[in-house]
C-alpha cells in the first residue's frame, strides 16, 4: 500500500480494508493495470481509465451506509442491475456506472465480471 493510498483513506480509514480487497482482485484478474491516486479518486487504467474508487455520494443520505466507497466503471452498454446506483451515457456508446460498496462480500464474481468487461472495453478504444 502506498502512502498516497493511505492518505486518500484519511477521509474514512474504515474503508481501507475494503479498498485493499478490491484492488487485490483487480490486480490479480486484469493484466497491465496502472493505478493513479488523485485527490478525489483512485483510478485504474490499462490503455485508458476503466474504473475508479471515490467517496461519491450517489445515493440520498438516508439511503447510504455510514461507511462506503463508490466504484465507477465504464461499459459500452447500460447495465441493468439493482446493484447499480446510477448510470449515465456521457456520449453515445459509453455508459458510466456507479455503485456503493460497504462490505467485502460485494466483491464477487458478478462485480469482477463487470470490471473485466470494463477493462476490455477500455483496452479496445483507440
Amino acid at each position: 500500500m502506498t502512502q498516497d493510498v493511505l492518505m486518500f483513506f484519511d477521509k474514512d480509514p474504515n474503508m481501507l480494508p475494503l479498498y485493499e480487497a478490491l484492488e487485490q482482485q483487480i490486480l490479480s484478474r486484469i493484466e497491465n493495470v496502472q493505478l493513479r491516486v488523485q485527490k478525489t479518486q483512485i483510478s485504474f487504467y490499462n490503455r485508458h481509465l476503466f474504473a475508479a474508487v471515490a467517496f461519491l455520494k450517489v445515493r440520498k443520505a438516508n439511503q447510504r451506509p455510514p461507511h462506503f466507497i463508490t466504484l465507477t466503471f465504464g461499459l459500452n452498454y447500460r447495465l441493468d442491475s439493482p446493484r447499480i446506483d446510477a448510470a449515465t451515457e456521457p456520449y453515445p456508446g459509453r455508459w458510466t456506472h456507479h455503485l456503493l460498496l460497504d462490505n467485502i462480500g460485494q466483491i464477487d464474481d458478478e462485480l469482477m465480471g463487470w470490471l473485466l468487461q470494463a477493462a476490455a472495453f477500455s483496452d479496445s478504444k483507440r
